[in-house]
């Protein structure tokens, strides 16, 4: 999910047969170096938008020549997709969201509540590291293509994700009746989505614990059966705060 580091490349007159020589110190200051350009740039995306952002900018804030920010992230386009795909998964890693055991071992639990109560932990968690940028994917959309294709791509994913937990739900007989697995992959696609995070987060001020506390009760009425929803149900502290 993130992006590869630009570098130098080959030296035509070393000897092939030496391996480079990979400095631990090197790699932990080049480390330390895209972590303080992630924060300026997710910052900046953040409050002026992606087509407003200036790699300028970016550079000056972070504390960084403008040639460092280019050998590292080529294009604005690389540097926001690297910057969106940190704050997704928590870590530089390059493993999807969707291949991360939080999420595939999701529906393994013998207890649908418990299952619900795992998704909505993990994914609101992930949107309040990661829901504001995905927000600037979402509204830069419109007017780049880079960025609808991002978006596009992230809004599949996700989709994906759940369809596969609803899946595994309709097989334990925990869905309500009628509702089958497309469909309540499309409810979950809408109510735990970037966008009602930021009405209710952002806008409203909701505290996290109010919003997973609410998220918990809605997702599980609208798709466990009513024997299925005990655990989820009538926790403490589900209205705003």
């Amino acid at each position: 999910m993130t992006d590869p580091v630009k570098t130098d490349p080959p030296d035509p007159g070393a000897d092939p047969g030496k391996r480079p020589y990979a400095s631990p110190k090197r790699a932990a200051a080049a480390a330390r170096t895209r972590a303080r350009i992630r924060e300026a740039a997710g910052r900046l995306f953040v409050e002026q938008g992606y087509a407003a952002t200036r790699m300028r900018e970016v550079a000056r804030a972070a504390g960084v020549g403008e040639r460092t920010l280019y050998d590292a992230f080529p294009t604005k386009a690389a540097l926001f997709g690297h910057t969106l795909g940190v704050a997704t998964v928590g870590d530089e890693e390059p493993v999807a969201v969707a291949d991360r055991p939080e999420f595939t071992e999701l529906g393994g639990e013998t207890d649908p509540a418990e299952t619900v109560d795992a998704l909505i932990a993990r994914t609101a968690e992930l949107l309040d590291r990661a829901g504001d940028l995905i927000m600037v994917s979402v509204e830069a959309a419109g007017a780049d293509p880079d960025m609808r294709a991002a978006a596009d791509a992230g809004a599949a994913a996700t989709h994906a994700v759940y369809l596969r937990l609803t899946t595994a739900l309709h097989a334990r007989g925990a869905l309500r009746p009628g509702l089958d697995p497309a469909r309540a992959a499309d409810i979950l696609f809408a109510v735990v989505s970037p966008h009602v995070h930021q009405l209710l987060r952002r806008h409203r001020g909701w505290s996290a614990a109010a919003y997973r506390d609410w998220l918990r009760e809605l997702v599980a009425a609208q798709l466990l059966a009513p024997e299925q929803r005990t655990g989820s149900e009538h926790r403490p502290g589900g209205g705003p705060r």
